[in-house]
């Protein structure tokens, strides 16, 4: 029987950061589970964090991954949006590191063009495909939808990054 890699992509957001859980079995993918961690928009920015690293750390606890997959954010006008949404984004690298999980990031583009075929995917496109990828995938919200990208595109980038890695 092949190994059996399970894979955490984590879409980070401040208000919602989307979750996805699937397992690599040889060549085939299993849908996990999916789900969004969601902070008070009126909560101090310090709590919207906390809560953020719990509910991370509740998802790692629940199903264990052996490898994880964050988004890079991107840049956009507004300085202090894209401030906020760095500090979302390194409590999404540091719960699997804090676990011992190994992290790796990828460029939205590159997520989309993984999972649809296109760098600039829509949303709906994002969630058909993954849909179709993993046909017994739920999620809630277009965040969870991202994650389970996330995660797709590791699971496609795995074996070559691990080269990569292995030849430094």
């Amino acid at each position: 029987m092949p190994d059996i890699v399970r894979i955490l992509g984590i879409d980070p957001g401040l208000r919602r950061t989307g979750w996805g859980v699937i397992d690599v079995i040889g060549n085939s993918l299993r849908f996990v589970g999916s789900g969004t961690v969601t902070s008070k928009a009126d909560a101090d920015l310090c709590d919207r964090l906390v809560a953020l690293h719990e509910g991370l750390s509740g998802v790692m606890a629940e199903y264990a991954p052996a490898e994880a997959a964050v988004e890079q954010t991107f840049v956009n006008r507004d300085a202090a949006a894209t401030l906020k949404l760095g500090q979302a984004r390194g409590i999404a690298l540091l719960v699997p590191a804090q676990n011992g999980v190994s992290v790796a990031e990828y460029a939205p583009n590159a997520v989309k063009k993984t999972v649809v075929g296109a760098g600039h995917a829509e949303k709906g496109q994002i969630r058909k495909m993954v849909s179709v990828l993993l046909p017994k995938a739920v999620f809630d919200t277009d965040d969870a939808a991202d994650a389970l990208a996330i995660a797709l595109c590791h699971a496609q980038h795995r074996q070559t990054r691990q080269l990569r890695i292995a030849t430094r």
